[in-house]
C-alpha cells in the first residue's frame, strides 16, 4: 500500500515537473513572439498582428500550467504566522487540513475551467481578433493546469501521510523557506 502511494506521489511530482517544463517553453515562445514583434516594428515598420493576442493566451496558459509545479516547490505565497507557533505533528495535521481545503477548491476550479473549455470546443468559438484563433486551444490549458494543481494537492496530502508514518524514503519533501527571499 505504502509503495503504491509513493509511486503515485512521484508520478504526480513528475507531472507537475512536466507542467513546469511546459511553462518554460511557453515563456520562451512568448519572449520570442514579443522580440519578433519589436524587430518587425522597429526594422521593417510592420506588425505580426497577433503578438499581443497570443502573448495574452500564452500568459494565461503558462500561469495555469505552472500552478502545480509552484505548489510542489513550495513557491506559493503562504501565511505562516501560525506555523511559527505550531511544530511537529500538529503542524503536519494543520498542513493537511489546509491541503484538503485547497484540494476541494481546485476540484471546483477544474470543473469550471473544463466547462469553459468545453463550451469553446462544442461552440466552435473563435477570437474576435484578426487571427480568428480557435479558442478551445488556449482554453484547453486552463483545465489542464487546474488538474495538475488538484493532483499536486493530493500528492502533498499523501506526503503528509508519509511524514506522519515516518516513512519518507523514496519521495521528495520540500521544506518552507525560512528567509524572506528565495
Amino acid at each position: 500500500m505504502i509503495r503504491a502511494m509513493k509511486k503515485l506521489i512521484n508520478g504526480i511530482d513528475f507531472l507537475s515537473g512536466l507542467g513546469g517544463l511546459l511553462t518554460g517553453l511557453m515563456m520562451c515562445a512568448g519572449v520570442g513572439l514579443i522580440v519578433t514583434e519589436i524587430v518587425y516594428r522597429g526594422v521593417f515598420n510592420q506588425t505580426t498582428y497577433v503578438a499581443e493576442e497570443y502573448a495574452g493566451y500564452l500568459m494565461a496558459m503558462l500561469t495555469f500550467c505552472a500552478l502545480g509545479y509552484t505548489l510542489r516547490e513550495r513557491g506559493h505565497i503562504r501565511m505562516t504566522f501560525i506555523h511559527k507557533l505550531i511544530t511537529g505533528r500538529p503542524r503536519v495535521y494543520l498542513d493537511m487540513a489546509c491541503i484538503v481545503i485547497g484540494f476541494c477548491f481546485c476540484l471546483v476550479l477544474t470543473y469550471h475551467t473544463a466547462t469553459f473549455f468545453w463550451d469553446a470546443y462544442t461552440g466552435g468559438q473563435r477570437s474576435m481578433q484578426i487571427s480568428r484563433t480557435y479558442l478551445a486551444i488556449p482554453k484547453f490549458f486552463l483545465p489542464l493546469g487546474a488538474s495538475i494543481l488538484t493532483l499536486q494537492f493530493l500528492g502533498e496530502f499523501l506526503k503528509g501521510i508519509c511524514i506522519l508514518r515516518n516513512d519518507t524514503d523514496g519521495i521528495t519533501i520540500k521544506q518552507e523557506a525560512t528567509d524572506q527571499g528565495r
